[in-house]
């Protein structure tokens, strides 16, 4: 890799991707529509020689083409807001796959684990059938068989498939980034969904690392590659750690489908989390074989370390 970009660099997947190769000294371009965000974030990474910023609309080609002109990998971790989905995401995902078909560049995109629908196995696989139950499952169903279609000639993309996730680059877009958020502010918090069932999470760190990883292996192109957390957790465990790093211990309220809905009228996004709950009474969780088989070990941080590391740095 001689240079990269990132698409949605500000945002909870993009800013971890980022960081990770800053890190790693790479030669890097974030992308994002605001440039107070992006002076932000870089300051925030003491501002390293080898990043640079690049304000633009990833749905407009141009801009995600005239940004890219150096780099030879580009990191799709932009996304849209859950009630926009379905009209925004594969117009999105076209904008962004044009300008990298007619740069010849490697596609590295992030996404999730909705177009599986309910699991067939304990631990699943690449090869899982994707039998979407849910208008989001459909849609990203749809969102990467564009990715892969073949009218990209000269584009050569792979998608990497998160579980749920977590860390101090997470927000309000991921469901524990307000819960985490709130607790590390002593204030009220809420959680999405149930909270006694196990479910697995991926600290974002860890994933940035293993994705990142990814992209430097020529044959891990062309496909599908599922990025596994350290492990499977109940939110009132979550809960029970983040409250005794930050010190305070204001309540925690779950969030079911009546109060869902109900704040769906002042919030849409919060309506459309309805249809996803299956997820909180039905965890699914991604096995790594193939990742540790071709790439590498599985990055793991304890969810002890990885919730403290993201309170601590939530109150700074």
């Amino acid at each position: 890799m001689k240079k990269a970009i990132v698409i949605g660099a500000t945002g909870g997947t993009g800013a971890a991707v980022t960081e990770e190769l800053v890190r790693r000294g790479v030669p890097v371009i974030a992308f994002g529509r605001s440039r107070s965000k992006l002076e932000q974030f870089a300051a925030r990474l003491g501002n390293p020689s080898h990043l640079s910023l690049a304000v633009g609309d990833a749905f407009r080609t141009d801009d995600v083409a005239s940004a890219s002109e150096d780099a030879d990998v580009l990191f799709h971790c932009a996304n849209v807001p859950y009630h926009e989905m379905e009209t925004k995401l594969i117009p999105l995902g076209e904008a962004v796959m044009e300008a990298a078909d007619r740069r010849g560049m490697q596609v590295v995109v992030i996404d999730g684990i909705y177009p599986y629908g309910r699991r067939q196995a304990n631990l699943v696989t690449e090869e899982h059938p994707k039998r979407p139950h849910t208008r989001k499952g459909r849609t990203r169903l749809q969102f990467a068989e564009m990715i892969f279609n073949k009218r990209w000639r000269n584009a050569r993309p792979l998608i990497a498939r998160l579980p749920d996730y977590y860390g101090p680059t997470a927000n309000q877009a991921s469901y524990l980034g307000g819960t985490l958020e709130a607790i590390a502010a002593g204030k009220m918090a809420m959680f999405i969904g149930n909270m006694h069932v196990p479910r697995e999470y991926v600290y974002l760190p860890d994933a940035a690392n293993m994705i990142v990883e990814l992209s430097l292996h020529d044959h891990a192109y062309g496909q599908e590659w599922n990025i596994p957390g350290g492990g499977i957790i109940a939110g009132n465990d979550i809960v029970r750690i983040a409250r005794e790093v930050s010190g305070v211990k204001k309540p925690v309220l779950p969030l079911g489908k009546r109060s869902l809905a109900a704040l769906g009228l002042f919030v849409p996004v919060m309506k459309e989390v309805v249809e996803m709950l299956y997820l909180t009474t039905e965890p699914l969780r991604l096995s790594g074989e193939k990742y540790k088989r071709w790439i590498g070990p599985i990055k793991a941080t304890s969810f002890e370390q990885g919730i403290a590391e993201t309170i601590h740095a939530l109150k700074s």
